[in-house]
């Protein structure tokens, strides 16, 4: 593991798609509420692009157009994803020990619009106890990637400024959450980012595999 960076001191990460492949326990859960609505089954990547922007945007979109009432579907659609939010969610290969290796350097944190409760109990069940701190996810304050405030909240939870905080993540909204945060930002192409928006990360620090992470971190 290289020495901490002369100006990075956090590493803040987002979760979905980045750290963990969540779509298997996400489809189950859209797909019990679609079936509840009459709706057909979503395939995964389907509902892995419905991802990102917190679970009311992902029932919106599960939803099809259908005239429904959106607040109660959110409500089912939590209740039905608390029951299996970590049946099937595990990390990306390396992940585990790119955390290990970068715990002694750098402070972790993550900054997610998965709700809080569920993100918790993700990184419970993973045995992440401990290691991220803070933990802000899509309804700890009252805003929301990319609102900047989420990441500036946690520089400031740290005692750092915003450029000491790199935030790696997988979609053109981490991009804009970093830049609006005044953050550096690391994009990593496993994840779940639109096609459309792919071509336009990639131009920018990005990484392909846990252990590059480590690699472009050492020289930021």
């Amino acid at each position: 593991m290289p020495p901490a960076s002369s100006t990075i001191r956090a590493v803040v990460f987002d979760l979905d798609g980045t750290l963990v492949d969540s779509r298997p326990d996400l489809a189950t859960a859209v797909n019990a509420l679609r079936g509840e609505l009459s709706l057909p089954p979503a395939d995964l990547e389907t509902v892995g692009s419905w991802i990102g922007e917190g679970a009311r945007r992902l029932v919106e979109r599960a939803l099809d157009g259908a005239s429904l009432d959106l607040d109660g579907a959110v409500a089912r659609f939590l209740e039905l994803y608390a029951k299996v939010c970590t049946d099937l969610t595990r990390p990306y290969a390396g992940v585990d020990e790119l955390l290990a290796g970068l715990a002694p350097s750098y402070r972790l944190a993550l900054l997610t619009n998965k709700p809080e409760r569920m993100t918790r109990d993700i990184v419970d069940n993973l045995g992440w106890n401990g290691l991220f701190d803070p933990i802000v996810g899509g309804d700890t304050l009252p805003f929301r990637k990319p609102d900047p405030r989420g990441l500036t909240a946690i520089a400031g939870e740290l005692g750092l400024a915003p450029e000491a905080l790199l935030l790696v993540g997988d979609s053109r909204i981490d991009e804009r959450t970093a830049v609006a945060a005044g953050a550096r930002f690391l994009w990593v192409d496993w994840g779940y980012a639109a096609l459309e928006d792919r071509e336009a990360l990639a131009r920018g620090a990005h990484a392909s595999s846990p252990p590059e992470i480590v690699e472009r971190l050492s020289r930021l």
